[in-house]
């Protein structure tokens, strides 16, 4: 089962480290450490994300923004798994390019119980290698759909986004799972997820 995991989670591997393009993205390997780095809560503070983790069985999901329909749809969908998740011993982390005053707003409405937090710099993103560039005709419409990731991310970012991705980590903050899809609107069943979050907790 570990390695049926691991051949799953590991069929998107692309050789750039800083992607052009979604289909470049270099994500993660299983078994590598998760990143030294920080994320922003909702308040705007700093927080370590290796000690969010808090040595603790933890599912990390990348998403574009509160704009995006999938992805609210997404985050809805593991909301209402929560609860399997947390028997199991698990927490769920969200990060996305969102600034910390566009998370408070989503987390005011009171519809997902797991954290939200910004990484509106694509510091995180990058150290996971699934941020790409996004090209000038994509921004344009963007922007007719009334889209401003500048605005959104507070200023600290104009064309860049991450690649829908989920992550599973251990404990000791080893990646043990990863799903990451250039297509954004497909996402990891939740059946799928929680199969390998039972497999891993098994395991680990």
């Amino acid at each position: 089962m570990k390695l049926a995991i691991a051949f799953i989670a590991s069929f998107f591997t692309f050789a750039s480290a800083h992607a052009r393009t979604a289909d470049e993205v270099s994500p993660l390997l299983i078994g590598q450490s998760v990143p030294k780095v920080d994320v922003s809560d909702e308040s705007g503070t700093k927080q370590f994300l290796p000690s969010l983790l808090k040595g603790k069985h933890s599912v990390i999901v990348f998403y574009r923004g509160g704009w995006c329909p999938y992805c609210n749809t997404h985050l809805q969908e593991l909301a209402e798994a929560e609860s399997a998740f947390l028997e199991l011993g698990y927490q769920i982390i969200a990060i996305s390019p969102d600034s910390p005053e566009m998370l408070s707003s989503i987390e005011k409405d009171g519809e997902l119980n797991y954290k939200l937090y910004s990484d509106s710099g694509l510091t995180a993103t990058e150290a996971f290698g699934i941020d790409f560039n996004l090209s000038k005709a994509t921004l344009l419409k963007y922007r007719g759909f009334g889209i401003n990731l500048e605005k959104n991310s507070g200023g600290k970012n104009k064309d860049r986004l991450p690649v829908p991705a989920v992550f599973i980590v251990t404990p000791n903050n080893k990646i043990a799972f990863s799903y990451v899809n250039p297509d954004y609107k497909a996402r990891v069943p939740g059946n799928l997820l929680l199969a390998a979050a039972k497999a891993i907790k098994e395991a680990n």
